[in-house]
């Protein structure tokens, strides 16, 4: 992939959060981190190694410590590219809050026996209630989001 052919696809998925309101960008942006991390040469390759010789409960601790500090990292810089008139208190807000909905997502999934569709459209629906400020398109996708990644 060349120099090019990264920037014009950083630049796409930056453009996914132009057109919408400032939470929905934030959660457009946030669940596209590791593809961004990625295409931007994150993590190093010290940092993976690093990753790797951690105990699994350090691990956890790493990546929680990513997640409650996410409005201070890269997702902050491309939502401001993406929001620029967005103040950066606002910013910070919105990413603490597209982390939350995400994780609330994921935690009401449960794994029982009703069909798998219904189990992510009932997931994304409880956290809904905990965050009722994202357009129906975004609860579409975050639907989208915890059928993939929980199969």
């Amino acid at each position: 992939m060349t120099v090019q052919d990264i920037s014009a696809e950083i630049a796409a998925i930056i453009a996914e959060g132009v057109g919408l309101p400032l939470p929905d960008a934030a959660y457009a942006i946030w669940r596209r981190r590791y593809r961004l991390d990625s295409l931007e040469g994150r993590p190093t390759a010290e940092r993976v190694l690093a990753f790797r010789a951690m105990s699994p409960s350090e691990q956890a601790a790493n990546m929680r410590h990513d997640r409650d500090f996410a409005h201070e990292g890269p997702t902050f810089t491309h939502l401001k590219s993406a929001q620029p008139r967005a103040s950066d208190a606002e910013i910070k807000q919105a990413i603490i809050a597209a982390v939350r909905f995400e994780d609330a997502c994921f935690k009401y999934f449960v794994q029982d026996s009703t069909d798998y569709w219904e189990r992510c459209v009932r997931a994304v629906a409880r956290a809904a209630k905990e965050s009722p400020l994202y357009l129906e398109s975004t609860y579409h996708q975050a639907r989208n989001d915890v059928a993939y990644y929980n199969k």
